[in-house]
């Protein structure tokens, strides 16, 4: 037992030495010798007290050991999770500049597609942004997003054999099963604009009576039951929703120019008529582009330069430069200039060489068969204001006449006329011969 005034020196709980000392009053004063703050983390230097058993002395060294252990693994840990926190901030930083070059790249690859289809599918392919097989590619042109529909028409009606697959595995993503024909064509007819070229048309129209005819059985005796069809439909749409068409056809007009289509049979006159009332009531939506700009339009043309156009209130002559692509031709004050002073729509118009007293080298639009029909066109005014054109014909000079040659032959060319009826005539026609035999 310690006396008065005796120091009793012990080990507590954790191994630290503690001094009380019993002052006097019999109050007892502990003073801690062996603080964590007091002491190193390394066991090295530090004094083992005399007073300890050898058996006490052996237990201080290994907490003090143990001690240093884990004070080395927990700053080891700290060092490590540090060093990974620091990779995950690098990853994540990494992962979004990969994420935001290849968002660019896609977007690029767009503008390309809807400058040049080929090109533009081109530069996805090889940049790892698009599988080259035709069901990525149909998958990627169905969706559409950000895409030019006239450049999604253009690139499905290639001949090519790549193409032609394309074209069925973008049919193949339609599902007309339970819609009637005009809901079909509908929904057909908004995902891309149908292209000028009637070759073109008749892939595609062939490719969508196949796949309506898959999806529905028993409907239509034949696949060119339904390709008749359809261009009768189309057909009906523009003659009751044309302004420009006067003589607008009746539901017994429509129904009496599609008798014999069935294999040589009718079809069901309610058919016809549902068919008629649908888009008598709501004609076909022709999908906008999604591009705001023209670049599409004018950067690919099938011709451009300067030539003479003659005014239509003022006759005096002008110099223009023109640019003929997608059955227009528009024409600028200035090669830079980002929209055209005028537009003329060549659809039903025709052109044709003329002797002009005062210019050489001229040739001609005009309108066949109506003499003083305005020509439906439209121009810009000086105040910005789009106004209808006045021409009942447009004259045009070329420099040489080597130049006005070409110009006609390209107009010629591009002129559209209606491929439908050609189409639906050698459809017909096919039909009936198969008939016979």
């Amino acid at each position: 037992m310690a006396t008065r005034g005796q120091t009793d020196t012990r080990l507590d709980t954790y191994g630290t030495r503690t001094h009380r000392h019993r002052a006097g009053s019999g109050t007892e004063l502990t003073r801690d010798t062996n603080s964590v703050a007091s002491r190193p983390y390394s066991t090295e230097g530090c004094s083992v007290p005399d007073e300890l058993t050898p058996e006490e002395q052996q237990e201080l060294e290994n907490i003090r050991r143990r001690k240093q252990e884990l004070l080395q693994d927990i700053q080891r840990l700290k060092d490590e999770i540090a060093e990974v926190t620091n990779e995950i901030e690098n990853l994540g930083s990494t992962e979004e500049r990969k994420n935001m070059q290849r968002n660019k790249q896609v977007a690029m690859g767009r503008k390309k597609f809807n400058m040049d289809p080929k090109k533009g599918i081109q530069f996805l392919i090889e940049n790892d942004l698009l599988k080259n097989t035709c069901e990525d590619i149909a998958q990627f042109l169905y969706k559409g997003e950000g895409l030019n529909k006239t450049a999604i028409g253009d690139y499905l009606g290639e001949r090519d054999e790549f193409n032609i697959q394309v074209l069925h595995a973008f049919v193949e993503l339609h599902e007309f099963t339970d819609l009637n024909l005009v809901q079909a064509l509908r929904q057909f007819l908004w995902s891309f604009r149908l292209p000028g070229e009637a070759q073109k048309i008749d892939r595609m129209m062939e490719a969508f009576a196949q796949r309506y005819c898959q999806c529905n059985p028993g409907v239509f005796q034949s696949t060119d039951t339904c390709y008749v069809l359809s261009f009768a439909i189309i057909m009906l749409n523009t003659s009751l929703h044309n302004p420009n068409v006067k003589d607008k056809p009746s539901v017994e007009r429509f129904i009496s120019m599609n008798r014999g289509i069935n294999d040589g049979g009718d079809l069901p006159e309610d058919l016809l008529r549902n068919l008629y009332e649908s888009i008598k009531n709501e004609p076909f939506k022709i999908p906008e582009d999604d591009g705001n700009d023209l670049t599409h339009t004018f950067f690919n043309p099938d011709r451009e330069g300067w030539l003479l156009k003659l005014g239509g209130r003022v006759k005096t002559w002008k110099r223009r430069w023109f640019i003929l692509t997608d059955s227009c031709l528009y024409y600028f004050e200035y090669t830079t200039d980002k929209e055209p002073r005028g537009i003329i729509p060549l659809e039903n118009l025709s052109v044709r060489e003329v002797e002009d007293s005062k210019k050489p080298n001229c040739f001609e639009l005009f309108i066949a068969d109506s003499k003083d029909q305005v020509i439906k066109a439209c121009k810009t005014e000086a105040d910005g204001r789009v106004v209808e054109g006045n021409h009942t014909f447009y004259r045009i000079s070329a420099p040489t006449a080597e130049e006005k040659d070409e110009w006609i032959s390209s107009i010629k060319a591009a002129i559209s006329r209606d491929p439908f009826y050609e189409m639906l005539a050698a459809r017909k026609k096919k039909v009936s011969s198969m008939k016979r035999h």
